[in-house]
């Protein structure tokens, strides 16, 4: 049986529809944010309270870039200085590290404002998946927020 008699194998069902894969390595990327959302989100308090620097902000009114549109409201955002390439388990555990002493500070603001986790996960492969310890979910018990996880595949 020669090379162009067995099946050709596929990583991807884009690959499969297009009858060839990118030539590219599968890689998979995580992210696990804080994110609070409203109307005159106390910035500096917010900071101060959880005891870092949000790694994003933007206020009502303003916008990403000249043709986006306007926000609808204002934003805090903190994620752990983690490289992607980490485990999204380890980035849920790192902002648990700092969630941690500031849980019922969280839970009262959630009485003005959106509280949430947001954790991502990207790739080039569609045929992949992961997992999380059962110890990562306490901090959205804690934060009584659901476990949910944007998925990307480009």
């Amino acid at each position: 049986m020669s090379d162009r008699d067995e099946p050709k194998m596929f990583r991807t069902l884009r690959g499969f529809i297009n009858g060839e894969e990118p030539d590219e390595a599968n890689f998979f990327r995580f992210s696990a944010t804080l994110r609070i959302h409203g109307d005159d989100i106390p910035f500096e308090e917010v900071s101060q309270r959880l005891g870092v620097q949000p790694t994003r902000i933007h206020h009502k009114g303003e916008r990403r870039g000249p043709r986006s549109p306007e926000y609808r409201d204002d934003a805090w955002h903190f994620k752990p200085s983690l490289p992607e390439t980490e485990p999204l388990e380890r980035h849920i555990e790192a902002l648990w590290q700092v969630v941690r002493p500031a849980v019922d500070y969280l839970k009262a603001l959630k009485q003005r404002f959106t509280v949430d986790v947001f954790c991502g996960y990207r790739s080039n492969c569609d045929i992949a998946g992961f997992e999380v310890s059962h110890r990562c979910l306490e901090l959205f018990i804690a934060l009584e927020v659901p476990f949910g996880v944007s998925v990307v595949v480009a």
